[in-house]
């Protein structure tokens, strides 16, 4: 799991982006606080071969990623 709550883009793309580069996970959590960062995260994912849901969690986003 990756909480990046609380940075501002493009911090938590790059914490994902550390993450998979570490393990290459068939599925990973992440949790974002602001739309931008869901919209960017889903954009790095998304070319790195994950499918992506995002679910609302009260004021933060939850999104998983699969491969």
């Amino acid at each position: 799991m990756v909480d990046a709550r609380g940075y501002a883009c493009p911090i938590p793309v790059v914490m994902v982006q550390r993450a998979v580069k570490a393990d290459n996970p068939k599925s990973l959590t992440v949790l974002v606080d602001e739309q931008v960062c869901v919209e960017n995260v889903t954009r790095f994912a998304t070319a790195s071969g994950y499918k992506v849901s995002v679910q609302k969690d009260g004021e933060d986003f939850r999104l998983e990623l699969t491969k």
